[in-house]
């Protein structure tokens, strides 16, 4: 039997654009639903991460090659800016924490020694700053107060330079600590003033803008 060949034809056209119809449509709806997946995981996630970390300026993680890890993380400054000491001398400060999490096995030492005497910070000529350690324990629901919950002016008050520039402490396995930094200085820094702890090996430094101190170390007790 004959087929007219126009009517051939027009099957063959019919079917390959139905084909390529089908082809066309099957990947990219298999890649948006991907891509909407991961938007409604990053949407669900974000401001939950955004809530937790608000204070957080940096954060740093050291695994060892078990991948248990220590974990530092710094906070953004607070403060009232002006104090005044019991003599009328005026100075600008600003409290900072820091949170260490010991995810490890083992208990972990730290211990930090500031210089006991003011320094100068390269980025600001004139600006002679003194860290200072509180004994107070800084913990979550401090977060949103004034000052991070640090009775500053009583602690500046009663500083003792001596006592105020060290700090030990012991964070069990699996557990975290977290301690207060206060700045106090002569004069505020030219800019943003960003500080925060970091580990090179077990030794500890503390970082204030351009200026870095190494000022303890961190020891696990096996």
């Amino acid at each position: 039997m004959k087929i007219n060949k126009s009517i051939l034809l027009l099957f063959l056209l019919t079917i390959g654009v139905f084909l390529c119809g089908k082809d066309r449509n099957s990947t990219p709806n298999s890649v948006e639903k991907e891509i909407l997946d991961a938007t409604k995981n990053i949407k669900s996630q974000k401001p939950i991460a955004n809530q937790k970390d608000k204070y957080s300026d940096t954060k740093y993680n050291y695994s060892d090659s078990s991948g248990a890890k220590i974990i530092i993380q710094n906070s953004l400054p607070k403060s009232g800016i002006k104090y005044t000491d019991p003599n009328g001398k005026k100075f600008i400060y600003a409290v900072f924490w820091t949170r260490i999490t010991n995810e490890t096995v083992n208990p972990l030492n730290m211990s930090i020694d500031f210089p006991k005497d003011s320094f100068e910070i390269p980025s600001s000529s004139g600006n002679f700053m003194k860290l200072l350690l509180p004994s107070d324990i800084m913990t979550n629901d401090k977060e949103s107060s004034y000052d991070y919950g640090l009775t500053t002016k009583l602690f500046l008050d009663n500083n003792n330079s001596t006592t105020s520039s060290s700090l030990k402490r012991t964070i069990k396995p699996k557990s975290s600590s977290a301690f207060y930094v206060v700045t106090l200085s002569n004069k505020g820094v030219n800019g943003t003033l960003r500080t925060g702890f970091n580990l090179k090996g077990q030794k500890l430094f503390y970082i204030i803008n351009d200026k870095k101190i190494e000022c303890g170390q961190i020891n696990l007790k096996n």
